[in-house]
């Protein structure tokens, strides 16, 4: 799960859906939505499919029409603003996309079609592949702008607030993991964190908790495992105050101690899985290849 690139051309549909939903802090992937909406590889998916998939991941999926394009931009600048992602069809109704967020006369979209997914466009942009034109046969040919909100009827205690400038982080090529992984690096601080209260004083952000904490768990780390490298750690840690601030979440400082434990399993588990472990705890693949590594740095 996350935000990557669909692999054909009749599944933008799931992929939308799927978009909207991490945005409101909902866990699922785009093979369980297309088992519910069922995509036709030629047809794509209908936005009655796409509200019968809405549904049963208990979220209304309304539609709404306007024929005059600063209507349809006013109503969508509203949805977004009060955090409701919003789906649109596209390129003569060919293609499904998720509005996220609207700042400094921009909008940020997540864009299944291709890669980096987060896009940042211009209204006039966004207008000419929204617009359809609407060929009834007993009246003329209208321009029309069909917007699709998607409306939870669960209460939402955070949302993913995509800023144009976390957009455009995203964007950069060597984010590209951050973003394939978003789910799982999601998945997991939800484990750790917990919404941000206005009532909860002393709760620590993800920023301070590893102002406090990372020299610790990347020195720790890299004393049980040598093979790390310091870089890759702090930008392992980094991602995930990223998304973390995204969606506003916060370590509880009752459970400061417990996030440390829970980090460093993490840290651990990633080290183990991309270097492998010493010769005591490692396979017998992972012994041969470190051999191998070491053999490769001694000097000729």
């Amino acid at each position: 799960m996350g935000l990557y690139r669909q692999p054909n051309d009749w599944t933008c549909g799931p992929f939308a859906l799927k978009h909207a939903l991490v945005v409101l802090g909902r866990l699922t992937d785009e093979a369980t939505i297309a088992r519910v909406a069922h995509p036709h590889w030629w047809a794509g998916t209908d936005e009655v499919k796409l509200a019968r998939a809405a549904r049963r991941f208990d979220c209304e999926l309304p539609m709404i029409r306007r024929t005059e394009s600063d209507r349809a931009r006013g109503a969508l600048i509203r949805y977004v603003s009060q955090r409701v992602p919003v789906l649109l069809c596209v390129d003569d109704w060919g293609h499904w996309v998720t509005v996220v967020r609207h700042e400094q006369q921009r909008f940020v979209l997540l864009d299944s079609r291709r890669e980096p997914v987060v896009k940042v466009v211009t209204w006039p942009k966004l207008r000419s592949r929204w617009q359809y034109t609407d060929h009834d046969r007993d009246e003329l040919p209208k321009t029309v702008y069909d917007l699709h909100p998607v409306k939870p009827r669960f209460r939402v205690p955070f949302a993913a607030q995509f800023s144009v400038e976390r957009a455009q982080f995203l964007r950069r090529p060597e984010n590209a993991d951050l973003a394939a992984y978003w789910d799982d690096y999601l998945g997991d601080l939800l484990e750790i964190c917990r919404p941000r209260s206005s009532r909860a004083a002393y709760d620590l952000s993800m920023g301070e908790f590893l102002r406090r904490h990372q020299e610790t768990l990347v020195a720790r780390l890299r004393y049980w495992h040598g093979d790390v490298e310091r870089d890759a750690v702090t930008r392992l840690l980094r991602n995930f105050r990223f998304v973390a601030e995204t969606y506003g979440l916060v370590i509880p400082a009752a459970g400061a101690r417990r996030a440390l434990v829970d980090m460093s399993m993490l840290l651990g588990m990633w080290a183990a899985s991309k270097d492998g472990v010493g010769d005591m705890y490692g396979s017998q693949e992972v012994k041969t290849r470190r051999r191998k590594r070491r053999r490769a740095r001694r000097p000729s």
